[in-house]
């Protein structure tokens, strides 16, 4: 093993960590569906 794939970490690869606040992803989520549930609703497309 040569001393540079010792010190090579891991590249990011810019997807999503691993460690993310997932509560806060979440209840954004959540908040996107129902905007566009009110948005729908409130021009008839529904």
């Amino acid at each position: 093993m040569s001393a540079n794939t010792a010190t090579v970490t891991r590249a990011r690869t810019g997807g999503p960590r691993g460690d993310g606040p997932k509560l806060v992803e979440h209840v954004l989520g959540w908040t996107l569906v129902v905007v566009v549930a009110m948005l729908v609703t409130q021009l008839g497309l529904l």
